[in-house]
């Protein structure tokens, strides 16, 4: 199939206007003028998105370790563009992340579901002082054989680990944990340099920069501060309610070609007002914001197309909020060979939006899975 005319992101040059030839993967970029083809003029072609950090919706939750749950979490994802996702647990008790561990299935090109790449632990190596909406009972100290043996229980698909480096054996979970995943500081407490050792031992990540972390100061910058010297990736919930629109800029500006767009939505994501639970704990929403019982934020309930057209209204350029949404948070995984970007040889996972950035369409292994 080809699309025709359409504005397509491309990594190097931003939007360019051309067509596009795929089948499951993409065949070529470029003018490729063809009977038989979709006329896209006026619309914007995008990589599918990437959610790194995603927990659950729809009243499904990764935590959940139930496999009908994950499909509902994974079909609202691809109705709302993100054809690629890490499945995202919370601070549960080892038994539970092995039987999530167990249901990945990372394989499937279901037509009607997003992919699932792999699994991020948020958990439950954390601090008790910056826990956030994560569970206190759970937490405890970094433990590699515990990683080991949920790595080894998803086939070896733990893409992303969540640590805070002051806990006790961080220095050095960190150093073994990152020769198989990628490290990331958060829910933690950590000053700039117990968080710039950490980067130094080999995390490379932080997780919802500014959130579940000391703030940054002029003279205690912290995991931010860190983050930013070291070169990290900084995951960023743009929902208008864990960051301000001006620390969203600041962000932007702060760390170039490093802002990774994540939804963190959980399991009231896609729900009415009402309560549902997250992470073994009771959880609030109301006029879309989700809390625990003392008011403290417990996730999102946006979509990664949510964050996007929030960065864009928020000042963001729209093909550098693509890029975050997109290329970087495969990038900052390891899977940029195979999503991410639309090339040659790459998946032909598209979502084609409206001049107001309203989806249209979306491609999954180049099959129109959604048409709005």
């Amino acid at each position: 199939m080809i699309i025709q005319n359409a504005a397509v992101w491309t990594k190097d040059r931003g939007f360019v206007r051309q067509d596009v030839s795929f089948g499951e993967t993409v065949e070529a970029v470029g003018s490729l003028h063809a009977p038989d083809s979709l006329d896209a003029a006026g619309k914007y072609l995008l990589p599918g998105f990437v959610d790194i950090h995603v927990h659950g919706g729809l009243r499904a939750d990764f935590s959940d370790a139930d496999a009908a749950g994950n499909r509902t979490i994974a079909r609202r994802l691809l109705t709302q563009g993100v054809t690629s996702y890490l499945a995202t647990t919370m601070t549960m008790p080892e038994e539970t992340l092995l039987a999530a561990a167990a249901l990945l299935d990372c394989d499937s090109k279901a037509a009607d579901m997003a992919s699932c790449l792999g699994m991020h632990l948020e958990g439950p190596f954390l601090s008790y002082k910056r826990r956030g909406a994560q569970y206190a009972e759970y937490l405890q100290k970094p433990d590699i054989g515990m990683l080991e043996r949920i790595d080894e229980r998803s086939g070896g698909r733990v893409r992303l680990v969540a640590v805070a480096p002051e806990t006790e054996g961080a220095a050095a979970f960190i150093r073994e944990a990152s020769k198989r995943c990628r490290v990331s500081l958060g829910h933690t407490a950590a000053d700039y340099d117990t968080a710039m050792e950490a980067f130094r031992c080999g995390a490379d990540h932080a997780t919802h920069l500014f959130n579940g972390m000391e703030p940054f100061l002029h003279r205690a910058p912290g995991v931010v501060g860190a983050a930013f010297d070291s070169g990290a990736y900084a995951e960023l919930i743009c929902d208008g309610l864990h960051v301000h629109p001006c620390a969203v800029r600041a962000a932007f500006r702060l760390f170039p070609g490093r802002v990774v767009l994540i939804s963190d939505a959980v399991r009231s994501a896609g729900m009415p007002d009402g309560r549902y639970t997250l992470g073994g704990q009771e959880i609030t929403m109301q006029n879309g914001r989700s809390t625990l019982a003392d008011g403290t934020l417990a996730g999102s309930n946006i979509t990664l197309h949510d964050a996007l057209v929030n960065a864009v209204r928020f000042g963001i350029p729209l093909a550098e909020a693509v890029e975050a949404a997109t290329l970087r948070p495969a990038r900052s995984v390891g899977l940029d060979d195979t999503v991410g970007s639309v090339e040659p040889g790459k998946r032909a996972d598209f979502v084609l939006l409206n001049p107001d950035l309203s989806i249209d369409s979306v491609y999954h292994f180049g099959q129109k899975a959604i048409q709005n």
